[in-house]
């Protein structure tokens, strides 16, 4: 039987049992959620068994659970170690989501949910085709499943489990579904992701609240301090102002730049998509290359003071951040961490103090354009979709690979087909029944020729 007659034949089947994963409230930045975890991992356990795998194991770690199949077809063979998250970003604000987020259902040709691309959607289509290679007799490789609960949160226990278990994952190649591709019906393969360091700063003032009538005007508002600070960390012309910042960066020759730049990408519709009327970056790149081959820094969160209903006439004793800087080839995470909290210190003003708490971060990777997986993933994405797919790089972090990748000296390859449209971690997460059918069929083919 072909892929297509399989998924056709098997499709209510596969969204049961989808469905059973995405009711699952896996929110792993939630210490709340701890028990919800394990029954995520537990259930993917059974469903990777019941699609062919020989051993099956629950993995303690540090924090969450792994969940490691394996199936060995012969030592000979190629191993393939299949790499997906089981955890999702937190729904709120639930107020502005259409559907429940954790009732997934089929609406508009597509599945609505957390989770339902950002992973547990494109990590249960290498489920089915496993499946579907195991029960047809079509399994030529032998294929290791490495599937984790702390991708969202940076995977801090991860890194050192693997190091742990290098043998357990030995490995020719690291095949990853958690990318996007630029256009529907534009196949494309993401080459690379940027690594990144994400931090939470804190500028203190007066020991206590004090009231803003007594003492404004006369102090140096904790609040008011934090957002001068972070405005001076980007420049006018879009430059992170941190010394050292660029001198690793990696630069790309104009060759390269054109190349990259082949995706088709529309500034309109990318403003359109998220309801905004201009774009702002750094001077001299386009939009595309800003969210790809070069580097930024982002305020993710800023609170202080009195922020509930009614009025509270205080100056608050501190004010905080979340800080996070995605990173290019030749940026050390580490370094970079270190450059920032010298330089935040640097430019704290007299009247008030900071701290910067590192919180998580990792390493940028790429996969070589002439790599022989490379090869595989073009063939088989060109069968599906009937053009070449073209190379892009990703603006997103997945920063557990760069260490999987060196500590098992294997290629990741990322064959990804979430879409932008999909709004992973915002309200109302989708993922196209077409993209869902076309990813199984790609992994199928992938598997054929690689």
């Amino acid at each position: 039987m072909e892929i297509k007659q399989y998924i056709e034949k098997n499709k209510d089947r596969f969204f049961e049992e989808l469905f059973e994963v995405l009711r699952i409230p896996s929110v792993s930045s939630d210490p709340e959620h701890k028990k919800d975890m394990r029954r995520c991992a537990k259930k993917l356990a059974e469903l990777v068994k019941a699609a062919g795998a020989d051993k099956v194991e629950i993995c303690e770690t540090a924090g969450n659970p792994v969940v490691y199949a394996e199936k060995k077809v012969d030592p000979k063979l190629p191993t393939v170690l299949v790499y997906g998250h089981y955890d999702v970003q937190p729904a709120e604000p639930l107020e502005l989501w259409k559907t429940d987020p954790y009732e997934p259902v089929i609406k508009d040709g597509a599945i609505w949910g957390r989770g339902a691309n950002d992973d547990k959607g494109q990590s249960f289509m290498h489920i089915k085709a496993f499946e579907y290679l195991v029960k047809e007799g079509k399994l030529r490789h032998n294929i290791k499943f490495l599937l984790e609960g702390e991708e969202e949160i940076g995977s801090p226990s991860l890194g050192p489990w693997i190091k742990a278990n290098k043998r357990k994952l030995a490995c020719d190649t690291i095949l990853i579904s958690d990318t996007t591709q630029k256009a529907e019906d534009v196949p494309s393969i993401c080459t690379g992701m940027r690594g990144m360091t994400y931090m939470e700063v804190t500028v203190r003032g007066p020991k206590m609240d004090v009231h803003s009538g007594h003492y404004g005007g006369a102090i140096y508002n904790p609040i008011q301090a934090l957002c001068d600070m972070i405005s001076s960390l980007i420049d006018k012309d879009g430059h992170v102002t941190v010394k050292g910042f660029y001198d690793d960066v990696e630069e790309l020759s104009r060759k390269d730049r054109k190349m990259l730049g082949r995706v088709p990408f529309s500034e309109e519709e990318f403003k359109a998509g998220v309801g905004i009327n201009g774009v702002k970056g750094e001077k001299g790149y386009t939009t595309s290359e800003r969210t790809s081959i070069r580097p930024c820094l982002d305020v993710n969160g800023i609170w202080g003071g009195h922020y509930t209903q009614g009025s509270k006439t205080i100056i608050a004793s501190e004010a905080h951040a979340k800080i996070s800087m995605r990173l290019v080839p030749y940026q050390d995470s580490e370094k970079i961490t270190k450059l920032f909290a010298k330089h935040f210190k640097a430019i704290t003003p007299k009247g008030v103090t900071s701290e910067v708490k590192f919180c998580h971060g990792g390493e940028c990777f790429v996969t070589p354009l002439g790599s022989k997986e490379y090869a595989a993933a073009a063939k088989a994405m060109k069968e599906v979709y009937g053009m070449d797919p073209m190379p892009y790089r990703g603006g997103g972090s997945i920063t557990v690979i760069a260490t999987a990748q060196k500590v098992l000296k294997a290629t990741p390859t990322l064959l990804g087909f979430g879409l932008e449209r999909d709004l992973i971690h915002s309200p109302n997460e989708s993922y196209l029944l077409k993209q869902f059918y076309r990813g199984i069929e790609t992994i199928v083919g992938f598997y054929k020729y690689y």
